[in-house]
């Protein structure tokens, strides 16, 4: 979706509001300008000069009408900022189309999947009272609530986490150290570094290289040069923040740790990183104008169109990166992605077709082809199907 447009429009607005805003307040130094020299006139009285006070009052009166065009502020810059305001609000309408019903088809959803998605997505975000209350007011089953105490036990390491405690997250890591190895990951050597950085930032030497020797040692075959750092940081016991490795102590090395904790936590527990529910309200949102716009072409087959198994013409409907999950195969033949009923074929010659294209080129199998790549000859029974 295009928001420039938007943007534009409130752009726009803000500068009217701040040149209105610019102007007035002119007006107002002005007047006070005029009250304050009239209030000194007035004051000499006192040191005994002889002053017409009516006439004075008489004379801002006069400034004042002069110097404060109320009117052509209205007729002016306000004018032009209640047209900008006035325009604002048909640009929202024109790019975001309230009615988004028109872009449903009748498709079977499974109401148990779709709620555990919905309470995965407020336990994953730590809103536990929320989670429950939706679950006994869907009726889901006792199956549902197993996802709450999985991430609960993850809130309560990232929560302890905040609290500079790193004793519930050095425990899970160990208990699932094995694990973690086979993802390649090195969560277990993060936490003991971070652990090290508080033990010596306390000042006491002796405790931080037993530790070192006790828990970070084993890991010495595989990341010897941060061990190498962390050991150089022990000459700056208790001034670590003076030292070349002033960085270890950075807030930020904190966060990353928790978000990788998280990342594998999730991972474990055979769930994503990312909520489903938000990735999904994101993909919509992206491919949503599209096929909007689509259906601003199928309106007169309203019905028709809520009964298609597939679309009748391709709708461009791109999205980023972050919302590829996989691999994606386009047969060179036919030109088409690759999908379940047509998936893609590694041929003797190591080069990849879609099943139908093999299916077509062998007659159903019934004799050999070329293979478009190469002069290989081709057996249909020979070719395996890829899985991504």
């Amino acid at each position: 979706m295009d928001l420039n447009p938007i943007k534009d429009a409130f752009d726009r607005v803000t500068k009217k509001q701040k040149m209105s805003g610019s102007k007035t307040q002119e007006v107002v130094d002005q007047m006070m300008r005029d009250i304050e020299k009239s209030l000194e006139i007035m004051k000499a009285e006192q040191s005994g000069s002889e002053v017409d006070f009516k006439s004075v009052l008489g004379e801002l009166k006069k400034k004042l009408q002069e110097s404060a065009p109320v009117g052509q502020i209205e007729e002016g810059t306000q004018k032009e900022l209640n047209i900008a305001l006035s325009k604002y609000p048909k640009q929202l309408e024109k790019s975001f189309n309230p009615d988004i019903s028109k872009a449903y088809r009748n498709i079977d959803f499974d109401a148990h999947t779709v709620n555990q998605v919905i309470a995965g997505h407020f336990y994953r975000q730590g809103l536990f009272d929320v989670g429950d209350c939706f679950i006994n007011e869907a009726k889901e089953p006792e199956s549902t609530a197993d996802m709450k105490s999985l991430f609960s036990e993850m809130y309560l390491i990232l929560e302890a986490m905040k609290n500079r405690n790193l004793e519930p997250a050095l425990n899970w890591a160990a208990a699932n150290s094995n694990k973690l190895k086979e993802n390649g990951s090195d969560l277990l050597l993060k936490l003991h570094c971070l652990q090290f950085v508080e033990i010596l930032q306390g000042g006491s030497r002796s405790k931080a290289l037993s530790y070192v020797r006790t828990h970070i040692s084993p890991f010495g075959s595989s990341h010897f040069s941060e061990i190498q750092k962390l050991m150089s940081c022990l000459l700056w016991s208790g001034r670590l923040h003076q030292s070349p490795y002033s960085d270890l102590l950075s807030p930020t090395n904190w966060n990353v740790v928790a978000e990788d904790l998280t990342r594998q936590f999730c991972n474990l527990m055979g769930q994503s990183f990312e909520s489903p529910l938000s990735v999904t309200i994101a993909a919509g949102f992206q491919g949503l104008p599209p096929l909007l716009k689509f259906m601003t072409v199928m309106a007169g087959k309203k019905h028709e169109w809520r009964s298609m198994k597939q679309l009748p013409v391709p709708v461009p409907v791109e999205l980023g990166r972050e919302f590829q999950f996989h691999s994606i195969f386009v047969c060179p033949v036919s030109k088409e992605q690759s999908t379940e009923d047509n998936p893609p074929m590694l041929m003797s010659c190591s080069h990849v077709l879609c099943k139908q294209s093999i299916d077509k080129m062998s007659k159903n199998g019934s004799k050999t082809f070329k293979c478009p790549y190469c002069p290989s000859d081709i057996e249909s029974t020979q070719c395996k199907q890829l899985h991504f």
